[in-house]
């Protein structure tokens, strides 16, 4: 088993989202260790991106301030390198495609396995395009993390069945942010993909209340949480660390 699935062994897992660089990577350092310490499972690590297409607009001006601020991939890793001093739980990359081909994509997942990165969600690469990094990602020992959208119909199965790590299951059509509720039929789709991976399924986009945490983590194996949590950054800044712990606790506990 891949060390993702650590986070899907004690009940219902918290995924964390955090853009690393906004406002700095001091500030995601805390955050990240305040996710950890409040019952986060998994850190998904954002590295910023120009043009992020999955993205709404809170994530997208998370992006746009890091790489403002001077973030580049150098920086994020060698703050990665730092962070798994004190962080032992799964973390994740989610990036774009663009950014793993411009690193060179060889030298981006190699160094994904030495600093202990266990997997990598790229939410612009088409399920049969992955074959371009699979390879690559099977050799260094890093999940190549497949997205299900409520589109994916006919292809949900097939999908499934090369899951690894854990299936990034999209709760509604557009792109990331906070709704106000989600009417995708989403257990026809969970009861698919648990007929053709024992992999757990996460579900995300839209999910910002402890009510819809429950909701969620009633129907899947955990649940991810990005732009409520950049949401505080973007409002508390340097601040926020101790928001976010807060904010896990009440997601987190809605869950159990």
């Amino acid at each position: 088993m891949s060390n993702i699935g650590k986070a899907f062994e004690h009940g219902k897992a918290f995924i964390a989202f955090i853009t690393c660089g906004d406002p700095d990577l001091e500030t995601t350092a805390a955050a990240v260790k305040a996710a950890v310490e409040n019952g986060a499972d998994l850190i998904e690590l954002g590295i910023p991106f120009s043009d992020p297409t999955a993205e709404g607009p809170v994530i997208q001006g998370a992006n746009l301030r890091a790489l403002d601020g001077g973030i580049t991939t150098d920086k994020i890793f060698a703050f990665v390198r730092a962070l798994r001093h004190d962080v032992k739980v799964p973390m994740v990359f989610m990036t774009y495609a663009n950014v793993v081909f411009s690193y060179g994509a060889e030298k981006f997942i190699s160094t994904c396995r030495d600093l202990e990165i266990d997997g990598l969600i790229l939410p612009d690469l088409p399920f049969e395009e992955k074959e371009e990094f699979r390879p690559l990602c099977k050799r260094y020992g890093v999940d190549l993390i497949s997205l299900i959208a409520p589109t994916s119909m006919n292809r949900i199965a097939m999908i499934a069945k090369e899951a690894e790590g854990f299936l990034y299951l999209v709760s509604s059509l557009g792109v990331t942010g906070m709704r106000t509720e989600i009417t995708t039929d989403l257990a026809s789709i969970v009861k698919v993909v648990r007929e053709n991976t024992e992999i757990p399924c996460a579900i995300g986009f839209g999910i910002s209340t402890p009510e819809q945490a429950a909701k969620m983590a009633g129907l899947s194996d955990g649940v991810i949480v990005g732009s409520a949590i950049i949401k505080l950054l973007e409002k508390y800044g340097k601040n926020a660390p101790e928001q976010i712990g807060a904010y896990i606790m009440a997601m987190k506990e809605a869950m159990r």
